[in-house]
């Protein structure tokens, strides 16, 4: 090999290695540890706690809290056994944000056909629904964990939202 050619392979190895860059990127931000996103979950959930209480404080209602983080308020008992999976139901319904936006409601989309457990629904509305019997009428806030989460639907519910539902089950 010709003292040239050497000194062109060498050069070009040479320029490879350094645009390379193996070296750390000072440039990216860490990424944030497990304990971090903890530490952000807990404080949207209890901000997202709070943003329920003082709504159900401003609109006096006598609301419950399941164990997972639904508030419900049984306003009518209905009659017969609670549902259960594979029950067939007819819904009627509003759903709006906290702050009095419309959503979606049976008025303008019609009554939803309901097979409790195997229609796809928000985890909050499947909790609520078992919570309520034949000809029930109830309200359920449902906090966005279990709602539409970070994405909302897409549609007409944000990101991160809590929905409230007023629902009435048909005999």
């Amino acid at each position: 090999m010709k003292k040239t050619d050497l000194l062109a392979l060498i050069s070009v190895v040479l320029m490879a290695v350094s645009c390379h860059g193996g070296g750390e990127d000072f440039n990216k931000a860490p990424k944030p540890g497990r304990k971090d996103m903890e530490e952000v979950n807990r404080y949207l959930l209890r901000k997202d706690r709070e943003v329920i209480l003082n709504y159900i404080e401003r609109k006096n209602l006598k609301m419950q809290e399941s164990p997972t983080g639904l508030w419900y308020m049984i306003q009518k008992p209905g009659a017969g056994e609670f549902l259960k999976d594979n029950d067939h139901v007819i819904m009627n319904f509003e759903c709006y944000l906290l702050d009095g936006t419309p959503c979606y409601s049976s008025s303008e989309q019609g009554p939803k056909d309901i097979i409790i457990g195997r229609t796809d629904l928000e985890p909050g509305m499947n909790e609520g629904l078992r919570l309520l019997k034949r000809g029930s009428e109830a309200v359920f806030i449902i906090p966005p964990f279990l709602a539409y989460g970070l994405v909302g639907d897409g549609k007409k519910i944000p990101p991160r939202s809590t929905i409230v539902y007023n629902v009435r089950i048909a005999q």
